[in-house]
């Protein structure tokens, strides 16, 4: 049993060094980052039964940019949108 959970926090530790640095940043700047952004390209997820949680993703400079809010934000509409199922975001 030890073992079995041992091995499951290698895999959950390399996965988080594969996926790279994350940046967590307030709504308002990102989305002064997707202004900036010469294509963007971001992914979103609505997650939350009784709170909705709006989560998005974009990758801006070699660095990935989250943030979450309540309300939905208001994206530009040259902005490319993929829905995702769901967003895992390490603690």
């Amino acid at each position: 049993m030890a073992d079995g959970a041992a091995a499951a926090a290698a895999i959950i530790a390399n996965a988080i060094k594969a996926s790279g640095t994350l940046v967590r940043v307030e709504p308002e700047t990102f989305v002064g980052l997707v202004r900036r952004a010469e294509k963007p390209l971001i992914i979103y997820n609505q997650s939350g039964l009784f709170m909705k949680n709006h989560q998005y993703l974009i990758s801006y400079k070699g660095f990935a940019f989250f943030t979450r809010s309540r309300e939905q934000i208001d994206l530009p509409r040259s902005v490319e949108v993929i829905v995702a199922d769901k967003i895992w975001i390490p603690s």
